[in-house]
């Protein structure tokens, strides 16, 4: 397992909320990839918490870009970073919310990787558009309340499952995608410093906890990414050239209510649409290990 390296490329005083899960995917990236590294930001909570100019709080350079347009930015900085023969090394990073990643980018991310550019493609997942007020987004998971999907006697909540943008960033043949959580900074680490070395396009999906969406308390933050890891709500994996590897298997597992009931968001299921919720995280998994093992043994035989 990765050693969390000491240095810290992520000052303090920034503007995220208290608890926020954005805050710690920054920090954990920044430590795993260094100083070498350029973070490409649309529009989303992270292009707030840095603060207004001159202040920062990165002590990378840092890129401010269109909401829609994230994968095409990140190429134009790639394109420019060989067009002046500058060390190739220096990893080029989008880094976008859910919104700017799973929707409204998605077709520039899709170019990108199309491409074959030579990027990390990270989405830090709060599952809905915090920046301008909690609205419903592609990757918003299956009941949650939000300011576009109210609760209350027309029982609007969020009615379709997350957009798999694993499964979608897969089907383009990218060499590498992996998902990582906030609660678990080891193996956090350790995956973007694998990505870092393979060239070409990476996907990263980061768990991100927002305690002000989620209505949940701040200082639960990481319990809630653990719970999310146990109860099989959110699978660590990775996909390296198509074979399917679940690296972090929970040893304790835990009923999705567990997670469910830590966040506000969830508060007005009735028990029917819990057990559906259920039901379709048991589903997931077991096509999850099921590709793992047809994948992996896919690869022993060309082996």
């Amino acid at each position: 397992m990765a050693k969390i390296p000491e240095e810290e490329l992520m000052n303090s005083g920034h503007n995220a909320c208290p608890g926020c899960g954005a805050a710690h995917a920054m920090r954990y990236m920044l430590k795993a990839l260094g100083k070498d590294t350029t973070v490409n930001i649309p529009a989303c909570c992270w292009a707030v918490i840095p603060g207004v100019y001159p202040s920062k709080n990165l002590e990378v350079p840092l890129l401010y870009t269109a909401f829609e347009t994230t994968g095409a930015s990140s190429s134009g900085i790639r394109a420019a970073l060989d067009a002046k023969d500058i060390d190739a090394d220096i990893n080029v990073v989008g880094f976008a919310g859910d919104g700017g990643t799973a929707d409204i980018g998605i077709q520039a991310l899709s170019g990108a990787v199309e491409r074959g550019t030579d990027t990390i493609q990270v989405m830090y997942d709060n599952e809905a558009y915090m920046n301008t007020g909690i609205q419903r987004s592609g990757s918003t998971p299956q009941g949650a309340w939000t300011t576009t999907t109210p609760v209350g006697s027309e029982k609007a909540w969020k009615k379709q499952p997350k957009k798999d943008m694993m499964d979608i960033m897969e089907s383009h043949n990218i060499p590498y995608a992996a998902t990582v959580n906030i609660a678990y900074p080891q193996s956090f680490i350790e995956k973007f410093k694998k990505a870092a070395e393979i060239n070409g396009p990476k996907f990263i999906h980061i768990y991100a906890p927002c305690p002000t969406g989620w209505r949940s308390k701040p200082s639960k933050t990481i319990e809630i990414g653990e719970l999310a890891f146990k109860s099989k709500v959110f699978p660590l994996y990775e996909i390296e050239n198509g074979v399917y590897n679940v690296y972090k298997k929970p040893k304790e597992e835990i009923p999705v209510k567990d997670y469910l009931r830590t966040q506000g968001r969830f508060r007005h299921l009735p028990e029917e649409e819990v057990e559906k919720i259920q039901k379709n995280v048991d589903r997931y998994w077991d096509k999850l290990l099921k590709k793992e093992k047809f994948t992996q043994e896919e690869l022993y035989k060309e082996e």
